[in-house]
């Protein structure tokens, strides 16, 4: 290393002073949350400047119990006063106790880097949810439910959706707040006065029902209107009664049906509760007073789809006034008492209880809404055979297809759904398995034309076949509406290869389409779990790609509740079966999860919270780990999945466990070291060095080599920090060869593959890494585009021009594991990456490649941040922006610099790289060789 300088630019581009503006406030990662549970919420937001320099250097917050009280500037909840920080995430609320269904409003300012005070931001709000059981004055209500569980697996049990509705009167004063609070075994939509109340879908949510189950507030104060009023719900199967998984195809659950894990029955509970000015209130609860029955909603069942007979449409049927004489009562699910059924999985069979069992706690749903995001036009429509139509969406995605039509009463309109097409244009389902993935429509007969979106189901799809259509459909009958978690998108990334920047489009709507309540395997097939082993493997990318940490913390909290009573996590979450072929729930780096996605959450957003709350879990796991390797060095354990779907390489799972054993050990490390637990960072750093020590005794006799000589066991043991430092470079030189030998081509699976271009780069072999990454051979991310791909597949060949489809037992075309490579994109291609938690300190490290250019960008929790770089022949150009209250290491090619046209004379040279300090702004440099 050769020191010559050290260079700060922070000159301002104009001695003029710049507003600094504070914007994007958030409570717990949610703009505006309805139903928050933490006692001490924290607060983040964003400031906006295009001065260099600019930080902020105090805040203060204001938080009321009134937008009256705010307006005037009192912050009778909390008044920080001015508080000396640069802290504008993870700030957590420190002002009066927070009772049940309390309201608060808040807004900042910040003091910028003059110490001049900013205005006050707009103003944000968050509600408390109910915090107590005693909160909860509704019962559980259902309808009389004495069918029997169906036995039959060759035919299909989808029972309708149940209406219920029930009327109450608005006192003729003024409301101040109207809440309505709603959970469900099974999902549900909430109308009052013939008008739904919220967009969001499948509330709420997914939970071990036996345990734990969501619930959602949904402010409606502007729905409500003086005099009488009604409130109504569709309640439908969803994921506690309704089809999930791969139970039908391989017989789980009760009577093999692949139905029904957690109950027969859905059921609800609801409360309407409306605040008056004058300090008085009204609630509306679910009891059996209220009135139920079934209507135009036939079959709703999230994987096989929807039966809509519009003629069984009940007009009005949840607006006041409507004459719901002809239903029935409602009744206390507890009515629908103990069921007793025989359970079956893996782990063999036993005898559950599917009556209702109501659970043991309610939880606010703390995840981002499940919605519609957006609609697609289709970009073509054929007719493969008379009377079937087929759309091209242009795009796989997941969703649901709208369909307009005009005809007689009691045409039946049929939509199904693939993701792919045979040779003569017919749909390729076969990869479905036995999800159904058809929604039917059957018309009305309105003269003015009838529209249809599903609301309680959802496929993966590009392709849509129309049949039983009343006369020939044009491109405006079917609109294809894209649903999925609302995870904001915060990337973008474009280079000189049009090939890579499909890919990129491929992987962020593959995880758009995954990311459905859970991260998911894949959206259309009878699957659709949250297989910890990808989830492990691509949260990193996740991160990137999306604001992605309410989804994880919903679902962390999910994957805890599933952990086995020996420590193990699952192989997904929720898990309402046992699946393996190791009959166990668990299986190497899929129950590393539970370690490798909080830390990540901590990593990317700051969040030490997500240790605290998991912390007492990791450490269950870890010490479950340590019993099954009483030698250091690794075993099998649970389900043998390893290196999945690697190309004719094995990789020993005694091996691969070693390896992620050190790694969860030194994340453990880390997470103990940031949040004060001295005694637990020693401990685990000391069983990182027993693993590496037992490992290197066992595979790597010869420094640098490995006895098990293949492209994933050179990858892990590098990724995961076993090697020496004084190794890691020639073990990657021999990586390299490996892949050269192999024509230039990998053959990992999901494990292997995350680490090993990251491995490459980090240790002198970015060429190698950049040409395997360019290559358009099989196996090949750009070899999937080459071959029409716009998701990433599940497979590396799930489909060629010249052969065909694969295997269709297990042949997805949304899978986002080896979409991972993102991870790489942007942290050793774009040069985007943290330098510690939180994106606050930042190392822009640009993975130049000769004649290559990137454009990308990554809005972290600080703010937007721009890499664009250009490699020439002789000269390397790059613009960069950082954010306002954060700074940046630079890593640039060393040669002659420059900066927006001057030089820099002096800089630190390091592995042929200059070293820059930057504060926040807009950058040009230039260097030539």
């Amino acid at each position: 290393m050769r020191i010559v300088a050290l260079l700060l630019l922070a000159a301002p581009l104009s001695a003029q002073p710049q507003a600094v503006q504070v914007h994007a406030l958030r409570t717990e990662y949610l703009a505006n949350p309805t139903a928050v549970e933490d006692a001490r919420p924290r607060f983040s937001w964003k400031l906006q400047s295009a001065a260099r320099g600019q930080k902020q250097t105090a805040y203060r917050i204001l938080a009321a119990s009134s937008p009256e009280a705010l307006a005037a500037g009192k912050g009778d909840l909390w008044d920080t006063g001015r508080v000396p920080s640069p802290q504008s995430t993870q700030v957590e609320y420190a002002g009066l106790p927070l009772v049940s269904r309390r309201v608060v409003h808040w807004k900042v300012l910040v003091w910028d880097k003059d110490n001049r005070p900013t205005a006050f931001s707009a103003p944000a709000r968050f509600a408390m949810g109910l915090l107590t059981p005693a909160d909860w004055s509704a019962e559980w209500i259902s309808h009389p439910d004495s069918t029997p569980l169906p036995t039959d697996r060759k035919s299909l049990h989808l029972p309708p959706a149940r209406y219920y509705r029930q009327q109450f009167t608005a006192i003729a004063k003024t409301v101040r707040r109207a809440t309505l609070y709603a959970t469900a075994l099974g999902i549900y939509d909430a109308y009052i006065n013939g008008r739904r109340v919220s967009e969001q879908m499948f509330s709420p949510g997914w939970s071990d029902y036996k345990r734990r189950a969501y619930y959602n507030a949904h402010d409606v104060t502007a729905l409500l209107h003086p005099g009488t009023n009604a409130l109504g719900f569709i309640v439908a199967d969803g994921w506690y009664s309704g089809y999930v998984g791969y139970g039908l195809l391989v017989g789980y659950g009760p009577h093999k049906t692949g139905r029904n894990f957690y109950g027969r029955t859905p059921a609800l509970r609801a409360q309407l509760e409306i605040e008056y000015t004058d300090g008085s209130s009204t609630v509306v609860p679910t009891a059996p007073n209220w009135k139920q029955a079934t209507g135009a909603l036939q079959e709703a069942d999230i994987l096989m789809g929807e039966t809509y007979d519009a003629r069984l449409e009940p007009p009005n049927w949840s607006k006041p006034g409507f004459d719901d004489a002809k239903w029935q009562p409602a009744v206390p699910a507890a009515r629908n008492g103990s069921l007793k059924a025989p359970f079956f999985d893996t782990s063999g069979e036993r005898e559950i209880d599917l009556g209702f069992i109501p659970p043991p706690r309610l939880q606010a749903y703390s995840g981002p809404p499940i919605r519609p995001i957006e609609d697609l036009r289709p970009k073509r429509l054929t007719e493969p055979a008379p009377g079937v139509f087929v759309y091209d969406l242009g795009q796989n995605f997941s969703g649901v297809a709208r369909l307009r039509v005009q005809g007689p009463a009691g045409t039946r309109v049929q939509l199904r759904f693939a993701e792919m097409l045979h040779s003569d244009g017919r749909l390729m389902t076969e990869n479905l398995r036995r999800a159904r993935a058809t929604d039917t429509y059957i018309l009305r007969g309105d003269p003015a034309g009838e529209t249809w979106t599903p609301r309680f189901t959802y496929h993966g799809f590009q392709f849509v076949e129309v049949t039983g259509y009343p006369g020939r459909p044009t491109l405006d009958s079917i609109t294809g509406v894209v649903v999925h978690s609302d995870t904001p998108l915060t990337s973008t990334f474009t280079s000189s290869d049009p090939a890579v920047n499909q890919l990129f489009r491929n992987i962020v709507w593959t995880q758009r389409s995954n990311f459905v309540e859970l991260p998911t395997d894949c959206p259309q097939r009878d699957e659709r779990l949250g297989w910890t082993g990808d989830a492990q493997a691509y949260i990193r990318t996740a991160s990137y790609n999306a604001d992605v940490a309410a989804f994880f913390t919903k679902w962390l909290d999910d994957l805890e509740e599933a952990q086995r009573p020996n420590g193990a996590f699952t192989d997904y979450a929720p898990y309402p079966m046992q699946h393996g072929d190791g009959k166990a729930a668990y299986g190497t780096a899929w129950m590393d999860a539970g370690i490798i996605c909080p830390f990540t959450i901590f990593q990317v957003y700051g969040d030490r919270r997500v240790i605290d709350r998991h912390w007492a879990a990791m450490e269950r796991f870890m010490q479950f780990r340590r019993a099954q390797s009483p030698n250091w060095e690794g075993a099998r354990i649970g389900n043998p999945w390893g290196d999945w779907l690697n190309i004719n390489s094995e990789t020993p799972l005694e091996l691969i466990d070693a390896a992620y054993f050190a790694y969860t050990s030194s994340l453990m490390a880390r997470m103990a070291e940031s949040t004060g637990r001295t005694a637990a960072a020693a401990q685990y750093k000391e069983w990182f060095r027993q693993i590496q020590t037992a490992f290197l005794k066992r595979y790597s006799p010869t420094p640098a080599r490995l006895t098990i000589d293949n492209q994933t066991a050179y990858a892990l043991a590098l990724f995961a920090g076993i090697f020496p430092e004084d190794q890691r470079r020639p073990a990657a030189a021999r990586l390299a060869e490996l892949i050269q030998a192999n024509g230039g081509r990998m053959n990992t699976g999901f494990l292997g593959t995350r680490a090993l271009l990251p491995v490459l780069t980090a240790n002198g072999q970015h060429a190698s890494a950049v040409g395997l990454f360019t290559s358009r051979q099989f196996p090949g991310w750009l070899y999937e585009v080459e071959n029409g791909a716009t998701t990433v597949w599940e497979r590396w060949n799930s489909f060629t021009k010249d052969k065909g489809f694969f295997n269709p037992s297990m042949n997805s075309f949304s899978h986002y594991a080896f979409g991972a490579v993102a991870e790489w994109m942007f942290r050793d291609l774009a040069g985007i990456e943290t330098d510690g938690p939180g994106f606050q300190r930042l190392i822009i490290k640009p993975g130049a490649a000769p004649g290559q250019s990137i454009s990308a960008s990554y809005d972290g929790p600080y703010g937007p941040i721009a890499v664009g770089w250009k490699q020439g022949t002789s000269d390397f150009t790059l613009d960069l922006t950082i954010p306002p209250n954060s700074t940046a290491t630079l890593h640039m090619p060393a040669g002659a610099i420059t900066e927006s046209g001057r030089a820099i004379r002096a800089t630190r040279v390091e592995d042929g790289r200059s070293i820059v300090p930057l504060e926040s702004g807009s950058y040009h440099f230039r260097s030539v060789r």
